[in-house]
């Protein structure tokens, strides 16, 4: 199994010099599988550059979506494999407040994008899962799913494969001002043993209380979690776009302090676009 990040910055894409060393573009990770199996979480910007990786493949695309705030599929109608004939594309959306399933379509559609969806040559498939439907096989994997705590809703994804476990957990509020969708202690459990867990660190515990209630995590209550659920490893991720890369890697510095004053033995580190980790 390997997994690559292909954006890593929260709300809006960041570009300039000072953006450089951890990436500009939104939300994208790629999970490849030891047999060849693509899933793709989430459609920010950073799907494009991913897109020209994988229009030189063959197979079946598998992309689960957290929700569908635009920081999460405005890439969608720039990933090339879109416009490839026959080629088949699964999406699961996330659990949002409002079932709005088809959002990532609709916005090539009207006046919003010059392409509309309904004429695109590839087979795009909404995989919408019933309400009470929290795991599912896909292919060799194993995929769960929890709701996450932020406005609109939205869900986190588990994934177990190639015996490991990769935890997604992005846009999601782990004390959140309104009422919780999961607790603290269920994203624990959720999380359990993680060999990899990908978290929304996009605040710091200095950003509040000016921005409670905006739907992301503080960043030392993510490797609070994280520690709290024995993961090996913890990539800070969902960055803000007000950070620049000095101010990212402060971040880092100050949630490494926080692990070796626990004495945990966990792996930290901010997500950097075409960071690769193999498993």
């Amino acid at each position: 199994m390997e997994l690559t990040f292909y954006g890593v910055r929260g709300s809006v894409p960041t570009p300039g010099a000072e953006y450089v060393k951890y990436g500009g573009n939104t939300a994208c990770v790629h999970i490849e599988l030891n047999d060849g199996t693509d899933i793709i979480i989430d459609a920010g910007t950073g799907i494009r550059t991913l897109g020209q990786k994988l229009v030189k493949k063959d197979g079946d695309i598998h992309l689960l979506l957290s929700h569908n705030h635009w920081d999460h599929i405005q890439g969608f109608p720039f990933f090339a494999p879109i416009f490839q004939p026959k080629r088949n594309i699964y999406i699961t959306p996330g659990q949002t407040t409002l079932g709005e399933h088809d959002n990532i379509l609709k916005q090539m559609s009207g006046s919003y994008f010059p392409v509309q969806f309904d004429t695109l040559q590839s087979s795009i498939s909404l995989d919408v899962k019933a309400e009470n439907i929290q795991q599912w096989r896909l292919g060799p994997a194993e995929i769960k799913r929890q709701k996450i705590n932020h406005p609109g809703g939205g869900s986190a994804y588990s994934i177990i494969a190639d015996g490991k476990k990769i935890v997604y957990i992005t846009d999601n509020e782990l004390y959140p001002p309104y009422k919780k969708s999961t607790d603290f202690l269920d994203w624990v459990e959720f999380a359990r043993d993680a060999d990899l867990v990908v978290h929304d660190a996009q605040y710091m515990l200095a950003d509040m209380p000016g921005k409670a209630g905006w739907g992301h995590s503080v960043a030392e209550e993510a490797v609070k979690l994280t520690m709290a659920c024995r993961a090996k490893r913890l990539a800070l991720y969902s960055h803000d776009h007000s950070r620049t890369d000095d101010n990212v890697a402060a971040v880092e510095a100050h949630c490494q302090e926080l692990v070796a004053i626990a004495e945990a033995d966990l792996e930290l580190f901010a997500a950097a676009e075409g960071m690769c980790i193999a498993f």
